[in-house]
């Protein structure tokens, strides 16, 4: 395997994120985790007061020669509304906002690139949001929220939340599938 690349990515819900980006070719692992804020090692729980300034985030460390940074960021823009300020659907708050945590200046010229593509492209009705900040560090979230969505698909807001944008993911990116993934 080539050398490996980490990206750091809010799209809302950090369960939604990781459930379909973990199911990509190229992409090792994906790791929940919180970034943004300004207080250190936070808790979950310290993250949903709104207080901490952190994203619910995932640490995607992927290979490059199988999937780009830039195919990645498409598959991120795709995954979640990049068009709602500190909000995907009834998750609010800043913890949700949508948000690039780019590790060097190749990725923050990437990420620029990439979003003006989408815009030009007008995917969405809105105009995009998302934030492109500079990685300051990942703090990873709590065991418990590893594979949450694998572990607990019928737990309530998996079945009508994260499943049904798994479901739409694994159809629209079929190809990009890892081998065994049902599309």
């Amino acid at each position: 395997m080539s050398s490996v690349e980490k990206a750091v990515l809010g799209g809302g819900c950090f369960w939604c994120v990781e459930a379909v980006l973990k199911d990509m070719s190229g992409v090792i692992s994906a790791k929940s985790g919180y970034s943004g804020g300004h207080v250190a090692s936070p808790t979950y729980q310290q993250v949903c007061t709104k207080t901490t300034g952190h994203a619910e985030v995932v640490e995607v460390t992927f290979d490059p020669s199988v999937i780009s940074y830039a195919d990645l960021l498409r598959i991120f823009f795709t995954l979640h509304d990049p068009t709602t300020k500190d909000r995907q659907g009834e998750d609010i708050g800043p913890q949700y906002r949508s948000v690039i945590f780019w590790c060097d200046d190749e990725q923050r010229k990437t990420a620029e690139a990439v979003k003006a593509e989408i815009e030009a492209l007008k995917i969405w009705d809105a105009p995009l949001v998302t934030e492109l900040s500079p990685l300051e560090h990942f703090w990873p979230a709590e065991a418990y929220h590893d594979d949450y969505f694998a572990r607990n698909p019928t737990q309530g807001y998996c079945s009508a939340v994260v499943a049904p944008k798994v479901a739409k993911m694994r159809k629209l990116f079929a190809a990009r599938l890892k081998d065994g993934v049902v599309g």
